[in-house]
C-alpha cells in the first residue's frame, strides 16, 4: 500500500453491519423459530489501494460480510456505504454502476463457471452487460486483452472451462471479475480450493494488477500466512465479531486478542528446531454455535484466560495502539499470560 493508500478516505465502510438469517419450520404454514447471526456488529472500513484482509476460521461469517458489501444478501442492520453512498437504497441505473464498480472472485473455480459457456463467452458477458465495448469484434479483442493480463493465452476464448485447471480456471474468473474494470474486488477465497504451489502464482497475480490497476482489494481468507503475504491490513473474524483489526506487521508481532495469538501459534515456523521446541497454544472444545452464541466476549468458553467479566460482558472494539483495535478485556495482559513464539519479523 502506498503512502497516499494509507491516508486516503475510505471506499467501503461497514457500520454496525448486521447479518441475520431465519430458521424457519414447516413446510406450509413457516414459524419462525430461530435465527442465525452470521454477521453481529461489525464495523470496518477500506481505504482506496489497500488490501484489507479478513481471515476467520469456517463459519465465523467472513464470507457474508463479503456478499453483504457487494449487496448479494440484505443486511439485518447497519448501514454499507460505497465511496460516501449508502448501497441500501440504490436502484436502476445507479445499481448498475455500483455492480461495476465492485466484483467478486469466487472461493471454488469449478462451481463459479458456468460450463455450457466459453471462457470467451464467460468473460465478455459483463463487458456487453455494462456495455462497455460496441460490436462483437470490440468484445473480442477486450476479452484477449483480458486474458493476456491474467497470464492465458487468448487462443483459450473457444475452450469451455473443463479442459482447464484449477489454478487456470481462478484465472478466468480474475479476468471476468476485471472485465468491468471495477474500483474494488471482494476476493472471497480465492486461493483455498487450489494447490499450495498454485496459490502463490495466483497471489503474486493479484498483487501484479492491484499494483497495475490501482485495486482495491477485501480479501478473506481462513489462513493467516495467505493474508500476511497479501494484506496491508489484517481484520480477525470470530462468530460473526471482529476481536482485533490493526497494521499486518504490528498485528503479526504483537497480536493483542488470544484467538489472534492462538491462530499466530499455528503458523509453521522456518526453522525446524524451534519449530520442534515452540509452545503452541491449543485451544480446547469447540466454536459455539451462531444460532446460541454466548453472552459476553463470544471467545469466553475457549479463551484459556478469560475472567468472570468476560462471561457477563462483551468487550468493545477500542484503540489498543494508533488505529491498532482490540475487544478483549485482559489485553493488557495478552503478553505475560500467553507468551508465543510468533514468525520470524523480518519476513514481513
Amino acid at each position: 500500500m502506498t503512502d497516499h493508500a494509507a491516508s486516503a478516505p475510505a471506499l467501503l465502510e461497514l457500520e454496525n453491519l448486521h447479518v441475520y438469517f431465519a430458521i424457519t419450520s414447516g413446510l406450509v404454514f413457516e414459524r419462525h423459530i430461530g435465527q442465525v447471526q452470521a454477521v453481529d456488529g461489525v464495523t470496518l472500513g477500506l481505504r482506496r489501494g489497500e488490501t484489507l484482509g479478513l481471515v476467520g476460521e469456517s463459519g465465523c461469517g467472513k464470507s457474508t460480510v463479503g456478499r453483504a458489501a457487494l449487496r448479494l444478501c440484505k443486511p439485518t442492520e447497519g448501514t454499507v456505504r460505497f465511496a460516501g453512498t449508502d448501497i441500501a437504497g440504490l436502484a436502476g441505473d445507479e445499481l448498475r454502476r455500483f455492480r461495476r464498480q465492485v466484483q467478486m472472485i469466487f472461493q471454488d473455480p469449478y462451481a463459479s463457471l458456468n460450463p455450457r459457456m466459453t471462457v470467451g463467452d464467460i468473460i465478455g458477458e459483463p463487458i456487453q452487460i455494462h456495455r462497455l465495448r460496441q460490436g462483437q469484434p470490440a468484445i473480442a479483442e477486450r476479452v484477449h486483452e483480458l486474458l493476456r493480463l491474467v497470464g492465458l493465452s487468448p487462443r483459450f476464448a473457444a475452450r469451455y472451462p473443463h479442459e482447464f485447471s484449477g489454478g487456470q480456471r481462478q484465472r478466468v474468473g480474475i479476468a471476468r471479475a476485471l472485465a468491468t474494470e471495477p474500483e474494488l474486488v471482494i476476493c472471497d477465497e480465492p486461493v483455498s480450493a487450489l494447490d499450495v504451489s498454485i496459490q502463490a502464482q495466483v497471489l503474486n497475480l493479484l498483487e501484479q494488477l492491484q499494483d497495475r490497476l490501482g485495486l482495491t482489494y477485501l480479501f478473506i481468507a481462513h489462513g493467516l500466512n495467505v493474508v500476511k503475504h497479501v494484506s496491508d491490513r489484517v481484520a480477525v473474524m470470530y462468530l460473526g465479531k471482529i476481536v482485533e483489526i490493526g497494521d499486518k506487521r504490528r498485528l503479526f508481532q504483537m497480536p493483542r486478542h488470544p484467538y489472534t495469538r492462538a491462530l499466530m501459534s499455528a503458523i509453521p515456523l522456518p526453522d525446524p528446531v524451534a519449530e520442534r521446541h515452540r509452545r503452541r497454544i491449543v485451544l480446547e472444545g469447540d466454536v459455539p454455535s451462531p444460532i446460541d452464541p454466548p453472552p459476553g466476549c463470544r471467545f469466553h468458553t475457549r479463551c484459556p484466560i478469560a475472567i468472570a467479566k468476560c462471561r457477563e460482558a462483551t468487550p468493545p472494539l477500542v484503540a489498543d495502539q494508533g488505529d491498532h483495535l482490540v475487544a478483549c478485556w485482559r489485553a493488557a495482559e495478552v503478553d505475560a499470560l500467553m507468551p508465543v513464539r510468533l514468525p520470524n519479523r523480518d519476513a514481513l
